[in-house]
């Protein structure tokens, strides 16, 4: 499977992460795949690297994470378009809720392991001066991305696990923590790009799109 190493974009200036809480799995594949199909129908807006939509395990929410050369670039973009894109979604599924967008940068990563596959990804978010803390190896744990604020106060930890078993609550490090996710689309230079089921996704039997939403 992807490993987060792959979605990584060299020329990125930041990295936006947000949560999109649809509360089925039928309605956020519904979700995920009426914004995948906006992107891939619009010309990529300059300073747009990378649009990856992750899928919690549960299925009742997406992870969104996006790079973009700088936030004003995406800013610009965002003035002019997303409620428009918003909008389209919402006729669709209507009653998302959106708890807030996160803007990142990447600092660090700590690889574990870099050859096993990643079966799920998990977000956490804590004070920066708890990181180094968080990185330590743990049981399953494949690598830890770690994403500071702008005011570097902040860490938001995108973390690898090697299977559904891993990110139990002997894992747990404190902060708060969204997830598990399995990646669902992938959008690179304006090309979508559709993604296998994780073994963990098959699993758990979330519908397809096209079911009750």
């Amino acid at each position: 499977m992807t490993r987060f190493t792959d979605l990584l974009q060299p020329a990125a200036g930041t990295a936006l992460m947000s949560r999109w809480l649809t509360g089925t799995a039928a309605r956020s594949r519904a979700a995920a795949a009426a914004v995948s199909e906006e992107w891939a129908a619009a010309p990529s807006p300059p300073g747009r690297l990378s649009q990856h939509i992750l899928l919690s395990l549960d299925g009742t929410g997406l992870l969104f994470y996006a790079q973009w050369t700088s936030d004003d670039a995406h800013l610009t973009w965002a003035r002019a378009h997303r409620d428009n894109v918003v909008s389209r979604v919402d006729t669709l599924v209507p009653a998302i809720q959106r708890p807030g967008l996160h803007r990142t940068r990447l600092a660090r990563s700590v690889i574990h392991d870099p050859d096993r596959p990643a079966e799920l990804f998990t977000v956490t978010t804590l004070a920066a001066h708890d990181v180094d803390a968080a990185l330590v190896p743990r049981p399953g744990l494949l690598a830890t991305h770690v994403h500071l604020t702008p005011d570097r106060r902040h860490a938001h930890l995108v973390r690898e696990w090697a299977d559904a078993a891993s990110p139990d609550d002997n894992t747990r490090i404190g902060g708060h923590d969204t997830g598990p996710y399995t990646l669902l689309h992938a959008l690179v230079d304006g090309t979508r790009r559709e993604l296998p089921r994780t073994e963990a996704e098959s699993a758990m039997c979330i519908p397809e799109q096209g079911q009750h939403v």
